[in-house]
């Protein structure tokens, strides 16, 4: 029941306001109790999702599940968290503590600079494609508990973009379950291929190499690995010199220093002329404002971005 409670105040951050979590914090006990009386019996209740479309920085559908099933998400992720992190490499960033984006970031410019040429590889439609058998065997490779099985098979069926394959973008369990599909070609990259340097956030794969021929043969190996062992494709292979920049995250990345990406720029000055008429127009508080715009200076400012941040905010008045 600790668990539950934990999974509970996880899944209410920052959603306090909303209606489905003001009603089910409202009877609280019986809740957690009749989701305790549901992992226990494996009866669970998943499926329940509401869908919605974002276009940033590009058009994904995104599949919201009810709050109950977000709060057994977590509960399920608050034990097995440590089963899945011992599965990663060093090199891995996405849905990890202590990782994250910046710290992608950084390696990655210290790539850039240390090595001649990189491999930037981009699976299509990466979530859309996970195929659900290949994901339940490996699941099976790390966990033995049949019931614990039974309940990630229910959550991983209640989806498909096509026939037995897809998870839902914007769920817990979607996080833990791609980052883990992923990890096993992280460590055939790694400790098969001996790539020196290599940095994966989510599906964005980037090696490094001194060796331009050697970088394109390993291109191959690893294309050939995701297509035989978890039936991905790749979208694009771009091969090249770190000194013409590598595109990784929404930065251009060069062996001396680092910018924005085009697409990062024009995303930069919407939000921030969108952010500045709400407080003008007063939709938001200064307080509402602040907490918005300061994680979006925080990104660009990881970027050599002065110009820019003066050029629009001079204008903003």
């Amino acid at each position: 029941m600790e668990n539950l409670e934990l999974a509970f105040f996880k899944a209410r951050k920052g959603k306090d306001a909303k209606q489905e979590v003001i009603i089910y914090r409202s009877n609280l006990a019986k809740n957690l109790q009749t989701l305790q009386q549901q992992i226990l019996s494996g009866e669970v209740e998943v499926g329940n999702y509401h869908f919605f479309t974002i276009y940033d920085p590009k058009e994904r559908q995104i599949c919201a599940a009810s709050f109950t099933e977000r709060v057994l998400h977590h509960a399920l992720m608050n034990i097995c968290h440590a089963v899945f992190e011992r599965q990663q490499i060093f090199d891995s960033y996405a849905t990890r503590k202590s990782r994250g984006t910046y710290a992608a970031l950084y390696r990655a410019e210290h790539f850039q600079k240390k090595y001649q040429w990189f491999l930037k590889l981009d699976i299509r439609k990466y979530f859309d494609s996970i195929d659900h058998s290949i994901l339940f065997e490996l699941l099976q490779r790390k966990f033995k508990d049949k019931h614990l099985l039974q309940i990630f098979k229910k959550i991983i069926e209640s989806y498909q973009t096509q026939k037995d394959k897809g998870l839902p973008i914007g769920n817990l369990t979607s996080q833990y379950f791609a980052n883990y599909f992923l990890s096993f070609t992280d460590h055939y990259i790694k400790e098969h291929l001996k790539v020196p340097a290599y940095v994966r956030y989510i599906d964005d794969m980037v090696l490094w190499h001194n060796d331009k021929k050697e970088l394109n043969r390993v291109g191959q190996e690893v294309e050939s690995f995701l297509l035989e062992k978890l039936a991905l494709s790749l979208k694009t292979k771009t091969l090249n010199s770190s000194q013409h920049g590598l595109s990784f995250l929404g930065y251009r990345i060069f062996d001396t220093k680092t910018t924005l990406t085009k697409r990062s720029k024009m995303r930069f000055v919407k939000k921030a002329k969108k952010y500045n008429h709400y407080l003008q127009t007063q939709q938001w508080t200064p307080e509402e404002y602040q907490k918005h715009i300061l994680p979006l200076l925080a990104y660009i400012r990881h970027a050599q971005t002065k110009g820019l941040r003066q050029k629009v905010f001079k204008t903003l008045g």
